[in-house]
């Protein structure tokens, strides 16, 4: 859909939307820039709305998801750029370059329908198990951290006493094991995923070569760039994939995501999670 259609239908539509809806509507249509370069958690928070109402919004509209909002607004940006001067890039580091590269494997290395049926997977299987060792843990929780608000039953691999293999000992057929990793790869990740499979237990791997022993082992796997002029691979491709997939996730989970969503939203507002504004000096107890 082009970028005026997208406004004409928020227009047309904006009188059937209920308050909530309005509110994220009219935020859409005033600050087009933002859509399309913020995440739909950080639009959301932007326009005093839940993730889920951009969601529904997008849904009122007669759209799959946000991500179809969205992406008018970023062809329309990209349009907008056509014909100005080239930005002086000689000031971007080799690290900043080799960074956005490995961002945009995540589109040039995986086909949408495999990312899609990555997504499909994670919605249908019984229980989540995800694993990430080394550089790859702040992944693996990321991507547990981000599923569990969209579906129940998921776990991150991990304990301090050394008993996480146990975890991957319980699974069975109907669940999923998720592994991430890249060169040099983790003997413990390597052969946590071996165990899944002899288990038959389906394996989705995050990883850095269709070749890798973690994508020879896997049922599916998506991969990522990791180049850097530094000491260290970058972590930047990984992240980017692991955001990916909870947008597919989120997008394809139809009704019952949007509903855990809304209860959690509920939950962190009711537990008072995040910062929203200095409670009382009474409140707090706080002397005087």
């Amino acid at each position: 859909m082009p970028y005026r259609p997208l406004i004409e239908r928020l227009d047309a539509y904006f009188h059937t939307l209920s308050p909530e809806l309005q509110r994220a509507a009219r935020w859409v249509r005033d600050h087009p820039a933002e859509v399309g370069l913020q995440s739909m958690r950080q639009s959301a928070q932007a326009a005093g709305v839940s993730p889920a109402t951009m969601t529904r919004l997008a849904q009122a509209l007669g759209l799959d998801g946000y991500e179809a909002m969205r992406r008018p607004v970023r062809t329309q940006m990209a349009r907008s750029a056509v014909g100005r001067p080239a930005p002086d890039t000689a000031h971007v580091s080799p690290l900043a370059r080799a960074q956005a590269s490995n961002v945009a494997s995540v589109d040039s290395r995986n086909d949408p329908t495999a990312l899609a049926a990555a997504a499909q997977r994670l919605l249908e299987a019984r229980h989540v198990l995800f694993l990430g060792l080394r550089a790859s843990f702040g992944i693996a929780h990321h991507l547990q951290y981000s599923c569990d608000w969209l579906r129940p039953s998921t776990r991150l691999a991990t304990d301090p006493a050394g008993a996480w293999t146990d975890q991957v000992a319980a699974l069975e057929p109907p669940d999923l094991f998720v592994t991430v990793s890249q060169a040099p790869y983790a003997v413990q990740t390597v052969e946590a995923a071996q165990l899944a499979s002899a288990r038959k237990v389906p394996v989705l791997a995050l990883t850095d070569s269709p070749l890798s022993p973690l994508a020879r082992l896997a049922t599916q796997s998506l991969v990522f760039d990791t180049a850097s002029p530094a000491f260290f691979h970058s972590m930047t491709g990984a992240q980017a994939l692991a955001e990916a997939l909870m947008q597919a996730v989120a997008e394809q989970g139809g009704e019952p995501v949007l509903e855990r969503l809304r209860r959690r939203q509920q939950q962190m507002q009711q537990s008072r999670a995040y910062w929203d504004r200095p409670a009382s000096r009474r409140a707090t107890g706080g002397a005087r």
